[in-house]
């Protein structure tokens, strides 16, 4: 059976649909989650969707990601601007990863 693609979101995205939902929109994390989910099983792949708002429950979930995924799609969230721990752990994981920013959602 093929390994699933980690959906890995970080800071704050649990809160989307709630927060500034001018800036951000009225989608929720789980809305989104769900339409991925149904893309993914189109195309027959299975997808692993997780979120903290801890940098380091990220890099842990990356390094696990290493042997027991097929690809890595990030959204980091503020992550993306400040840590070094992320880019270092997705380098050493080797896989193909998407770094996606929620403004292209």
């Amino acid at each position: 059976m093929p390994k699933p693609v980690f959906v890995l979101n970080g800071p704050n995205l649990n809160m989307l649909g709630v927060r500034e939902p001018a800036i951000y929109g009225s989608d929720t994390l789980s809305d989104i989650e769900q339409r991925l989910a149904a893309r993914a099983k189109a195309l027959g792949v299975t997808i692993d969707f997780r979120q903290s708002n801890h940098e380091g429950e990220l890099v842990g979930w990356i390094q696990e990601a290493r042997t027991a995924a097929s690809g890595l799609i990030l959204n980091a969230a503020a992550l993306t601007h400040t840590s070094v721990a992320l880019l270092d752990a997705v380098a050493a994981s080797e896989l193909a990863t998407i770094e996606v920013h929620l403004s292209n959602i």
